[in-house]
């Protein structure tokens, strides 16, 4: 999400670097960069005119600090901005009630159904809470199945609906239903449209006032652009909404909705949905985001997602190895792939780091997941033994872990390589200042495409896995 954007504003801002102040004349054309980075990034015209009359208010005539460049303070200044047009910071579900209703409202394909399993699922895993789903869509075809199919997959309880029913009638028995099984949380799905049209405005809002939600959540779709603002206050204007969930923001290399939402309806974004999977789903962290759209990564995130996805007992187990000089076999490595892939894969962790620009861009491209594939095939190929010592891997193994992988020997060549880079590495941190050595072993490993560093189809391997951040913990 946001590469354009990041790569145009990112563009514009190094021109502003080198001033001894901060005047009209010299932050002229860079707002003017910034007004036409946002507009074709699809932000919603009276955002784009608020968004740069604060900036440049602010930055006209201020005094660098001694510690910042004028560049830097100009960053810094639009960085607030973009905060603050995003809502400051996250702001967390309220649920008072017992149970607590939370009421999805949003259009037809907005990915409504799907956010409300990763809802469930975020606030069975995250929360601890006991959630129970229920469909009152009795338009769509299979609507009903698919929550159904859904709620097992995330693992919460699903209350049974049918097409003859009334949606009030579906949500009220849920809800009662939820009071004798002590459920905390009931998640109400409901119809959409191709468009908002009266009848379901009318019907949305007769459920709302027979549920009394805690919380009233507009869905969207990220990649409609300014559309998504439109909609969202048309529904604001019908419903009393309390938050939104940004959905496919992973394919909205623009980012306008994100912009947008927030400064149209008045409600913060919520969530925000970065994937089909149904833990694609991260608490809307404004200052992390405005952190991401000026390539500065965003490492809270990050940290958090390892602290989610490593296994401890793994990387507690790899450390020791490691301290003790036992080396680093390729089952280890297969652990880091794997441990990889929990966390978001190459494209979801480039995004995060600071800086990472264009390798970022190219981490998230489908060549780069396939390689991560392609490694862990190869080594899932291999016997225990071959895993362990794979000095004894010659020719004819090879040829036959290669053929029980469905690739070729120069790709398990590539792999060897890398392995042996790694394993390199590893030695260097149970040493005095290893880890620093590490870090520069890293730096030297970026190579050309097909090279084993982060460069090329190798991306997926040395370096990256283990502990948080890809290192084991120590």
């Amino acid at each position: 999400m946001f590469e354009s954007l990041t790569e145009r504003l990112s563009g514009t801002l190094k021109s502003i670097t080198g001033q001894a102040k901060l005047t009209e004349d010299n932050i002229k054309d860079t707002l003017r960069e910034v007004r036409r980075a946002l507009l074709e990034a699809d932000v919603a015209l009276p955002v784009v005119k608020a968004f740069v009359e604060r900036v440049r208010e602010r930055a006209v005539g201020q005094e660098v600090s001694r510690s910042l460049s004028p560049g830097q303070q100009f960053v810094k200044i639009v960085q607030q901005e973009l905060e603050a047009i995003m809502g400051e910071a996250n702001e967390a579900l309220s649920l008072k009630s017992s149970p607590s209703v939370i009421l999805m409202a949003g259009l037809q394909g907005a990915g409504k159904t799907t956010s409300v399993a990763k809802l469930a699922r975020f606030l069975r895993e995250r929360e601890k809470k006991k959630v129970l789903v229920v469909s009152a869509d009795v338009y769509r075809p299979a609507a009903i199945d698919q929550l159904e199919t859904l709620a097992n997959e995330v693992e919460v309880d699903f209350f049974p609906s049918t097409s003859a029913q009334r949606p009030v009638e579906i949500a009220q028995a849920a809800i009662k239903h939820a009071k004798i099984q002590f459920h905390d949380i009931v998640i109400v799905d409901t119809a959409g449209r191709l468009s908002v049209d009266q009848a379901m405005m009318e019907e949305i809002q007769a459920l709302h006032g027979a549920t009394t939600p805690d919380e009233t959540l507009f869905v969207v779709d990220a990649m409609t652009g300014q559309d998504a603002a439109n909609t969202a206050q048309a529904f604001h204007e019908a419903l009393p909404l309390t938050g939104v969930i940004l959905t496919k923001a992973d394919g909205d290399a623009r980012g306008g909705a994100a912009l947008s939402v927030r400064h149209v309806t008045g409600k913060p974004i919520k969530f925000m949905g970065m994937g089909e999977k149904v833990d694609a789903l991260e608490p809307f962290h404004p200052d992390r985001v405005a952190s991401r759209i000026l390539g500065m990564g965003d490492m809270l995130s990050l940290i958090e997602e390892a602290e989610r996805s490593v296994d401890e007992d793994k990387a507690a187990k790899l450390a020791k190895k490691v301290k003790k000089g036992d080396g680093f076999d390729l089952e280890d490595f297969r652990d880091q792939l794997q441990q990889l892939k929990k966390m978001g894969g190459m494209g979801g962790l480039m995004g995060k780091l600071p800086g990472m620009g264009q390798m970022a861009e190219a981490a998230q491209s489908p060549g780069a997941e396939k390689e991560l594939g392609k490694l862990e095939s190869l080594i899932n190929s291999m016997t225990p033994k071959e895993r362990r010592k794979p000095e004894i891997i010659n020719g004819s193994r090879k040829r036959r872990i290669a053929a029980g992988a469905g690739l070729q020997v120069p790709d398990l060549n590539r792999l060897l390589k890398q392995h042996k880079q790694m394993q390199k590495m590893m030695k260097k941190v149970g040493k005095k200042g290893g880890m620093q050595k590490m870090m520069r072993g890293m730096a030297g490993m970026g190579g050309g495409p097909g090279g084993p560093g982060m460069g090329g189809p190798g991306m997926g391997g040395p370096g990256m896995g283990g502990g948080p951040g890809g290192f084991p913990r120590r």
